[in-house]
């Protein structure tokens, strides 16, 4: 409360000032630095938000930048408190006893020194700080003790959190490549096990390139030349399967996609934003974390939907001739209240894929 008030009284405007030196601006952008990439990877990674853990830890990391912050703004702004201009004890002859500043045209208090960088006799001065662009002293002292203490104390949150993104990171790529799987693989698998499911089909699904082995496994990976083995078109596969056994899968996905797909008209312009404030506040919130692109609606146009989220579907334009020549479909991400299921797949009723896993 105090940082608000020294900050709007103003007597002083001139104290903002003090932001505009590098050690505030290094300061600051460190914290805001650490802070922004501790959040995102909290929310992205570890832990996810939905668990109790994942809740208190986003808390926590809100909760040290709101502290560090205060008591930091709080000790460049409220300042240490200087000795005022022209002071002499109450009792005249107890200035035998302090030195006198010609500067501030005053006797230095007990515990006081004058500040070449304030000029100005501060009260119980510590030192001039060039982080937060002032002395500390008197009045700031605890601030700045804290914000001291706090700041590594929420680096060392900070980089536990980054430290376990980066172990679970390696935990998931070690996983599949003792699979012989990359990462895109391993979600043509998960969806050729939800596809027989779905079907009930009397088949099983076999990665071709596990050889059966994590040693194997490893080394068509890492070789002691660096170079990895084989020519990269084609793979040794283990025994049961052939080269295009995935490809056959993959083609299987694609044709059950179109099928499973479902109509939407377009009821409402979306213009492509990333997080549209005019769409509600939780399509806002529960944008997809994803690279993978928005595209634009208007008002009639149709759209084949093909997974999704709560608030959000993923799927392809239908186009029509009047469209550039050479674009052979525009796909991404939209709002589900741009849209509404055609009478037609309504009837199915037919959820996009991936909806049901992420409701």
């Amino acid at each position: 409360m105090g940082t608000f008030c020294s900050v709007i009284k103003f007597e002083n405007l001139q104290e903002l000032k003090r932001l505009c030196h590098w050690g505030p601006i290094i300061a600051l952008g460190v914290i805001a630095i650490c802070s922004t990439m501790a959040m995102i990877d909290s929310v992205l990674w570890y832990w996810p938000l939905h668990t109790t853990g994942g809740s208190v830890n986003f808390i926590m990391l809100i909760n040290w930048t709101v502290m560090i912050l205060y008591n930091y703004f709080n000790a460049m702004f409220v300042g240490p408190g200087f000795v005022p201009l022209g002071w002499k004890p109450e009792n005249s002859q107890d200035t035998m006893y302090l030195q006198y500043c010609k500067v501030c045209q005053a006797y230095k208090a007990p515990r006081s020194h004058h500040c070449r960088k304030c000029n100005r006799c501060v009260m119980k001065m510590d030192h001039h700080c060039p982080w937060i662009n002032n002395c500390c002293g008197y009045q700031n002292h605890a601030s700045f003790t804290l914000f001291l203490l706090l700041a590594p104390l929420g680096c060392i949150h900070a980089a536990f959190i980054f430290v376990m993104t980066m172990y679970t990171q390696l935990y998931n790529r070690m996983k599949i490549v003792l699979r012989n799987k990359t990462s895109i693989e391993s979600w043509i698998e998960e969806k050729a096990k939800d596809r027989i499911q779905y079907y009930q089909l009397d088949e099983v699904f076999v990665f071709p390139y596990d050889m059966g082995s994590r040693w194997k496994n490893f080394k068509q990976v890492f070789t002691w030349s660096g170079v990895p083995e084989g020519d990269g078109l084609e793979w040794p596969i283990r025994e049961g399967c052939h080269q295009y056994s995935l490809t056959i899968e993959q083609l299987k996905q694609k044709a059950d996609k179109r099928v499973r797909s479902v109509r939407y008209k377009v009821i409402e312009d979306y213009s492509g934003a990333c997080c549209p404030l005019n769409k509600g506040i939780k399509t806002f919130f529960t944008s997809p974390c994803t690279e993978e692109p928005r595209i634009q609606l208007q008002k009639g146009e149709f759209i084949l939907a093909t997974r999704g989220l709560r608030y959000w579907l993923y799927g392809d334009k239908i186009l029509d001739d009047s469209f550039i020549e050479g674009v052979s479909r525009i796909r991404g991400w939209f709002p589900r209240n741009c849209v509404e299921k055609c009478p037609c797949d309504a009837e199915t009723d037919q959820a996009p894929e991936g909806e049901k896993k992420n409701r």
